[in-house]
């Protein structure tokens, strides 16, 4: 008999306890994003200069887009990867507003459009995994349209032409199913991964794992509060020269910050 078998078995390895800062997902209603709208424009107008700034930000990015779309189709999505890698950052600075509010400090112009520096790794990190997803979505697109179309299009005129035309029906059922895919997987890694990087200063993956946490606890409010976003998009688009996101889209970032708050609790 060996002498080990004399000895005692080896206690189970137990981790040590985690210093990660606990966390807790509040229960939503159907009424919370209603809510975060309405403390969002409390904040544009408390904040109103500021605000029309980015307001303006985005509805240029928005119109460099619709000029791309409209004069070379072909360079929408790399264009959009482009404002992928800018709205962050824009939208970084609303949450500093909404977050230096919630504390009663005083709001600044410099720190508000700096506040991405002391996080930039972690903001480099999450939107370079978001402009992977949106060039694979653009591969994806062309991928359809090639299936469905062996010439391709030569002009918008023809994409639009071909989204109107029944026969086109199965293009277009395959077409929208493919972005919704790539829109909810972007939408669940960010809906509030960005404003926990800057309240909490955490790595991109915890961030963008809790985003989907929030996600799959709660999806038919947060399904309800994607809707909700691209519908006031969509509207402000409908305004001539799209101006109303010059106001939509910031009322739209001081509510995602409070769509964080409403949907996270911190513990420690």
């Amino acid at each position: 008999m060996s002498r080990f078998d004399d000895e005692p078995p080896a206690p189970p390895y137990v981790p040590p306890p985690s210093d990660a800062p606990a966390k807790q997902l509040r229960d939503l209603g159907w009424g919370m994003p209603m809510r975060w709208l309405r403390a969002g424009l409390g904040d544009f107008f408390a904040s109103a200069g500021l605000g029309l700034f980015y307001g303006v930000s985005f509805w240029l990015m928005a119109m460099v887009l619709s000029f791309v779309f409209v004069n070379k189709p072909e360079y929408t999505m790399t264009m959009a990867s482009g404002c992928l890698l800018v709205g962050p950052f824009l939208a970084m600075g609303l949450y500093e507003v909404s977050r230096r509010r919630e504390r009663g400090e005083p709001v600044h112009w410099i720190g508000s459009m700096l506040c991405w520096q002391a996080h930039w790794r972690s903001m480099a990190m999450l939107v370079g995994v978001l402009i992977v997803l949106e060039l694979l979505w653009g591969r994806a697109a062309l991928v359809v349209v090639a299936v469905f179309f062996d010439t391709g299009f030569a002009s918008t005129n023809d994409v639009i032409g071909a989204i109107f035309r029944p026969e086109n029906l199965d293009f277009v059922l395959a077409y929208m199913a493919v972005g919704a895919g790539f829109a909810a997987l972007v939408y669940a890694i960010s809906v509030v991964s960005i404003p926990m990087i800057l309240d909490r200063d955490t790595d991109a993956v915890s961030a963008a794992i809790v985003s989907m946490e929030v996600v799959v606890s709660h999806p038919g409010v947060m399904i309800w509060w994607g809707c909700l976003i691209s519908g006031l998009v969509a509207l402000s688009l409908l305004l001539p020269w799209g101006l109303g996101l010059v106001l939509v889209g910031p009322v739209l970032g001081h509510a995602s910050w409070h769509a964080y708050r409403g949907c996270v609790q911190w513990l420690s």
